[in-house]
């Protein structure tokens, strides 16, 4: 499975568009997962598999090779990490959380 990247085709659209390889990178199954988890610090292989409920090792090894080939993530001596991209890309989207919250509570009125 190839991994979105700007200026290239991804699912949902040939443009190349960067906004558009961010969708499709973090709408990959386990991606933002993989990411939440390490928003913390580093974890090992097997302690970011156990923390993602268990997921299976080639599933985790491959989302694992996407994230460092989209900059995201890195193998350091303490497991993987989030680069400093990949720390930015979280803190952008931590507003999301509020607005999530906000949708949530509208949607228990109706």
């Amino acid at each position: 499975m190839n991994t979105p990247l700007p200026n290239k085709s991804v699912r949902g659209s040939d443009s190349g568009i960067a906004i558009m390889a961010v969708f499709d990178l973090l709408g990959r199954k386990w991606n933002m997962r993989i990411l939440w988890q390490l928003r913390q610090g580093a974890l090992s292989f097997r302690g970011l598999q156990q923390s993602c409920d268990g997921m299976s090792p080639s599933v985790l090894n491959s989302r694992i090779k996407q994230l460092n080939e989209a900059k995201l993530l890195q193998t350091t001596e303490q497991g993987y990490q989030l680069t400093a991209l990949g720390m930015t890309l979280m803190d952008k989207l931590d507003p999301l959380r509020g607005w999530a919250s906000e949708w949530e509570e509208v949607l228990k009125q109706q």
